[in-house]
C-alpha cells in the first residue's frame, strides 16, 4: 500500500474519492467532521462506530423531520450505529454534486418506512405528518384526501402504492427537490 494520510492510505483515499462526489481533501475534511460528532467516544480509526442518535443531532440534521429515517437508511449496521463509510455515503448523497437520480433513490428509501420497496398509504401518511409537523397537523379527513389526491395523480398502475418509477416520475416535476435534498458540512 502507499503512503498514509493519518488514517487512510493514498489508495484508500482515492477509492473514497472515486466512490463519492468528493475530492481526497474533502474526504479527509469529512472524516475530521465525523470524529467530532461524539467527542466522548475516542474514535481511533474509521471503523469505529458511533450511535445513530449522535449523528441525528449534528446541526445539519437536527431540524430535519426525517433525521432518524436518514440515519436508519444510511447505517450499514442493524445495531443503531454509524461508521465513517456510512457517514461519507450520507454526506455524498446529500451533497450539491450528487446527481438528481442518486438523491431520488435515497429519498425513496427514506420515505419507504416499512421497507417494502413501495410507498403505500401508511408511508405517505408518515411523510405528510413529518412534513407538516405538530403545528400544521391535518385533520384525518384532510390527510386522507391529500393522500388520495397524491395517489390519483401518481399511481399510474392503480395498485394503491407508488413504485420507485412512479415516485421518480413525481419528483421529476418538483423543481426544488435537488436544492432541498442536501446537507452542507
Amino acid at each position: 500500500m502507499g503512503a498514509s494520510h493519518g488514517h487512510f492510505t493514498k489508495e484508500e483515499l482515492q477509492e473514497y474519492a472515486d466512490l463519492t462526489y468528493f475530492s481526497k481533501k474533502e474526504v479527509l475534511r469529512i472524516y475530521r467532521r465525523f470524529r467530532q460528532i461524539d467527542p466522548d467516544t475516542r474514535i481511533q480509526n474509521r471503523y469505529a462506530a458511533i450511535s445513530c442518535e449522535k449523528v441525528c443531532e449534528i446541526p445539519e440534521l437536527r431540524a430535519n423531520p426525517f433525521r432518524d429515517r436518514i440515519c436508519e437508511v444510511f447505517a450499514s449496521s442493524s445495531d443503531g450505529t454509524f461508521v465513517f463509510e456510512d457517514f461519507l455515503d450520507m454526506i455524498s448523497a446529500f451533497s450539491d454534486l450528487a446527481p438528481k437520480s442518486t438523491k431520488v433513490e435515497w429519498a425513496f428509501k427514506i420515505y419507504d418506512f416499512n421497507g417494502d420497496n413501495s410507498l403505500d398509504y401508511a408511508d405517505l401518511e408518515k411523510v405528510v405528518n413529518r412534513l407538516t409537523g405538530d403545528s400544521g397537523k391535518l385533520t384525518s379527513a384532510e390527510l386522507r384526501q391529500l393522500i388520495e389526491n397524491m395517489m390519483q395523480e401518481a399511481d399510474m398502475d392503480d395498485d394503491k402504492t407508488l413504485s420507485y418509477a412512479e415516485f421518480e416520475h413525481v419528483i421529476a416535476r418538483c423543481p426544488d427537490f435537488v436544492s432541498s435534498f442536501r446537507i452542507r458540512l
